[in-house]
Formats: structure tokens, sequence, C-alpha cells
């Protein structure tokens, strides 16, 4: 970034607004997951979110397919992350997916459901508010300064929970942490949903002309598999574009157009249109989200004019909406007292610190292995401890890990899995007057048990 030269910003007072025991910041998956564990054990509980709802990339990017992995013998985690989908369920918010044994929940529809999960456990809601910085006493984190409508504005805390997604506070604070090179990072996504389907023209071809997880190699993507992948049916989208490039109709160098469906309503929309892939963004800087934000809007019309021209019962779709913002996998991580390696996640790493398990998933770098075989893997505490700052934890897709770690534990359902157990364990280290890296896991393991979560 260009800068030219500097300004001094004068010193100020800033009034604290609010004082609670655990503090979390940012409600996706993880910090939802994080808020509610949290009061659900027992502790005043507030949670900052910079957006005017709830649930992150559920909500606010569009990503409706929140356990697109399960199937038939997948180990099931528990907790909220399970209660998400009953709740979505019930309150009519969610519709069977389209490749697995999940339920796809309705973005629009979860922020009800996330509002109504907030309210009953008495989470303190904040809404409208951007963290700045954080506040600290030599190297212990004791609250954060938010900037909105309202001005500058602190919020004290006994216990923090960053679950920004991009480690933002813990960096501000002084931990350590590393941002993946902006070359290699996943690439990011304009999420879309489309109406003016015929849904019976739609599925007609795609039961003509099933595509399997192994079409994904046949494009731009190398993937790998364990091989049962395979022959497995996957919503995939790859054809139309491919002619839609023959024909003109979209640039050649474009040939990252192309994914998956999620569902295809009665009503003639098509929801959970993940197409657009854009290698480069950093979600860390946003002149690169403005540009890749404007990119991806405008690939995403000729993914739905390609769509209009070649694929079945789409001759009259139309947009119906983009998700409040871009969707970024992949920027910071922390350096963890302990960090989740490749060979953790892929052969069943097994923990003392367990807070919970996820099944053997990984999407990400080239790699997509289902979890179809009932192998998974604990979650350990301890890659939610930053180095350095005392008083912090790290929920959602920056905990500690290597690259192949990061691919499976940035998944929604293993950042609402890492995000209840920081929940838990902030609110009883608050209860005990006992630092984060001497909590009773003992304690905190009995009290996830009773909310409901699987630990080994």
């Amino acid at each position: 970034m260009t800068t030219f030269g500097q300004i001094a910003e004068p010193a100020r007072q800033i009034d604290v607004i609010h004082q609670t025991d655990v503090l979390v910041v940012g409600s996706g998956p993880g910090g939802l997951a994080a808020a509610l564990a949290s009061a659900r054990a027992g502790v005043k509980t507030t949670l900052v979110e910079r957006f005017g709802c709830f649930g992150g990339n559920i909500t606010t990017v569009g990503v409706e397919g929140f356990a697109w992995y399960r199937h038939e013998q997948t180990v099931e985690a528990g907790g909220i992350g399970w209660e998400f989908e009953e709740r979505a369920k019930a309150a009519g918010a969610a519709v069977p997916e389209s490749q697995s044994l999940s339920y796809e929940l309705d973005s629009e529809g979860f922020k009800l459901v996330a509002d109504a999960l907030v309210e009953e456990a008495g989470v303190v809601p904040m809404l409208h508010r951007l963290v700045v910085a954080p506040i600290m006493e030599g190297n212990t984190i004791v609250g954060i300064v938010t900037e909105s409508k309202a001005g500058r504005e602190a919020i004290l805390a006994k216990r923090v929970i960053d679950a920004t997604g991009d480690a933002d506070i813990a960096l501000r604070a002084g931990a350590p942490t590393h941002k993946t090179p902006v070359e290699t990072m996943q690439a990011a996504s304009v999420m879309f949903h489309m109406a003016g389907v015929d849904k019976a023209a739609f599925m007609a071809g795609v039961k003509a002309d099933p595509q399997t997880y192994a079409d994904w190699a046949s494009g731009e993507w190398q993937i790998e598999t364990s091989g049962k992948e395979d022959d497995m049916f996957s919503p995939y989208l790859g054809k139309p574009f491919e002619q839609a490039i023959r024909d003109g109709v979209i640039p050649a160098h474009l040939n990252t157009i192309a994914g998956t469906w999620g569902a295809v309503h009665d009503s003639g929309e098509m929801t959970y249109m993940n197409l657009v892939h854009l290698a480069g963004c950093d979600g860390t800087d946003p002149d690169s989200m403005t540009r890749f934000e404007i990119e991806g809007r405008k690939q995403a019309m000729l993914a739905i004019e390609a769509l209009r021209r070649y694929a079945p019962g789409c001759q009259g779709a139309r947009l119906r909406n983009f998700g409040m913002t871009i969707g970024i996998r992949d920027t910071r991580k922390i350096d963890a007292a302990y960090n989740i390696t490749e060979q953790d996640v892929r052969e069943q790493g097994r923990f003392e610190d367990s807070i919970g398990i996820y099944p053997e998933f990984i999407d990400g770098y080239g790699v997509l292995i289902l979890p179809t075989t009932g192998r998974y893997m604990q979650v350990p505490y301890r890659c939610m401890l930053p180095k350095g700052v005392e008083g912090l934890l790290v929920t959602g897709r920056a905990i500690g890990g290597d690259r192949i770690a990061h691919a499976a534990t940035r998944n929604m359902a293993c950042c609402a899995v890492a995000g209840q157990g920081a929940g838990v364990a902030a609110a009883l280290s608050v209860k005990a007057s006992r630092t984060l890296d001497r909590v009773d896991m003992a304690a905190v393991q009995a009290e996830l048990k009773r909310q409901g979560v699987r630990l080994d």
C-alpha cells in the first residue's frame, strides 16, 4: 500500500461503555459457538460483531453448506454445531443438502436463528462495532477499543476470545502469527444465489449427466483424494463454463469459474452458488478485498450468463442476491502452544486436552478427503492458546496449525467445535480465577460433555 507521509493522532480519553467476564470478538461459527458456550457455562458474556447480524460465513458470506462433508459413517461432533442445524431445521431455515446427509442452512433464516440463540443464552449482543485495538496491561489483554457510529469506545473483559478469523486481536496484542503468502493463499469467493430456475429441468439434466468429485480434476484444479471420493456424486458445474469459454461468452483466462451448487428449490431459487474463485485476494488488505469484491461480482454475472445459455432449466435464471461480503478462506494463524499438524488431521490425532472431535474431512490446497469411514481427529485446547499474551484465546480458522491442518480446521463445523471449547475454557477460567494456560481441563471437558460435545 502506498503511503503519503504520516500524521500524529492526538491522545484522547475513551469512555468505557461496558464490562464483562468473557468478551468474544467475531460471530462466525467459531465466535457464535464460543459466546453461547461461555454464557451457558454461567458467566457474563458479550459478543461483538462488525456487521449487523450474527453467523459470519453462514450469513454474511452466504456459505450455507455447514456440514456438507456428512455421510453415513461420519462421526458427529455434537455440541453447538449440531444445534445450529437442528434449530435451523426447526425454524424452517434449512433444506436437505445436495451432496451429503446434512442440511443446507438458509443464510437469511439463520440470522433469526442466531438472534434467538444469543437472546436465550443471555449473551450481551453488540453489533455494528469494529475492533481497532486491544487494551493491554503488560502482556495481558484486558479489553478492546471499538469504532462505530458512536465513535471510539472501550470494552473491558476478564477474558477475550479472538474469533475474527484473521487473528486480528492476537496480532495487535503482540502474539506471534504467520500469514500464508498471498500467492499460495486459498482462493477467496464471492457467493451468490439465483432465482428463475426450472427445478425439474435442471435436475433432469443433473440425472442425465451426473458429476463426481473426480470431475473437479478435469478443469483448472488438480485434486488429491484418497480414491474413495472419486466415484461419489458431486453437484459440480464445469461443462457450461467450458462451453462458454469456447464460444467467447467467458474470457479464456477465467477458467476458474466452476464449482458447486447447493440446493434447487421448488420456488425456482438455486442457492449457495460456489462458482467464483479468486486467487491472489488478501483478506487482511482492504484494497485487495475491494478489487476482488468488484471482480467477483463481475465473474458471477458471467457465470449466470453461461448457465442461462448452456445449463438445462437455467434459461430464465437471474441473480437473486450476493453475499454481504467476500468469503475468505486463508490469511493469518497464530503460533500456538500446540500447532496441529498434517499428520494429526490425516491420521486421527489424539490429545489429552481434547475439547471436541472433527471427522476426517480435508478441503483445501488441492486436497479433498471426505469422512466416509468413521475416522476422526480430536481438537486440542492448546491450539487456541497464543504465545506471549495472557487472557486471550484464538478460535475459528486462525487456530494454530500447518498448511494441510488448516484445510481441515478452517471449515465451519470445526470452527464451531473449537469455539465451543474456547467459550467453556474462558468461562471456567474466570470462575476459578485461573489463567487460561492453567485451566482445569477435567472441568472443561466435563462441562463440554454436559453441553453435548463428543470429546473422544
